[in-house]
């Protein structure tokens, strides 16, 4: 049987592609946002709702899986703090919210890199994240660490990011070896792979960088 699946973060580039491969092959797919996604795919049931409301909603919704596609950069949230209360503490009000409701598999999306001890704020805050979700208590967590992102539609004006994903196909021949998992990560072999984890069983906590999305992506 197919599982019931939320997903935060739907408006999203990742979110968007991750709702319509789900939809697509049948699942039912519910995307919890602040805006609307204009996400039409049958299959997908969107509630637009102040942050605060998430938790009830997705009490009702009582998913299986829960997917949280959240993620900002620090140039447009405004500021570390604000930074810091999407990546960090809307995520983990999302997790808890879930495994509340009787969700045991949750998959996020990281970042390459993170670590608690880092001097990089971007990356110990993508770290912490990750340590909350483990101490919640899921039976499954999977922790996706992509670099950085190319392909798909983008909203606002990222010059850095642009300049990065231009550059992206001669920077990635020199991420030989251990290097690779710092290679660029295609936006749609990432959501392929989210999509691939949904129907997973296996208990544990598993963290995959670019050779196990790719794998998993197939």
């Amino acid at each position: 049987m197919n599982p019931k699946i939320v997903i935060a973060g739907g408006s999203g580039l990742v979110g968007k592609e991750v709702a319509d491969l789900l939809a697509r092959n049948g699942v039912e797919v519910h995307l919890v946002s602040r805006r609307p996604t204009a996400q039409s795919t049958r299959n997908v049931q969107e509630h637009v709702a102040l942050s605060d409301e998430w938790p009830a909603i997705v009490a009702r919704i009582k998913p299986d899986v829960a997917i949280s596609c959240l993620g900002t950069t620090i140039r447009t949230a405004g500021s570390q703090d604000a930074f810091k209360a999407i990546d960090h503490a809307l995520v983990l009000a999302f997790a808890q919210a879930s495994h509340a409701a009787g969700t045991q598999h949750f998959i996020t999306v990281s970042s390459v890199g993170a670590m608690p001890a880092s001097s990089n704020f971007y990356l110990r805050t993508k770290a912490e994240m990750e340590q909350g979700l483990c101490n919640i208590g899921f039976q499954r967590l999977d922790i996706m660490r992509p670099s950085l992102l190319t392909g798909g539609k983008r909203e606002g004006n990222r010059p850095g990011e642009a300049l990065g994903i231009l550059l992206s196909p001669f920077v990635d021949r020199l991420m030989v070896g251990p290097m690779r998992k710092y290679a660029s990560t295609p936006s749609h072999i990432l959501a392929q792979a989210i999509a691939g984890l949904a129907d997973r069983r296996e208990h544990g906590v598993f963290i995959h960088e670019n050779d196990s999305i790719r794998a998993l992506a197939g």
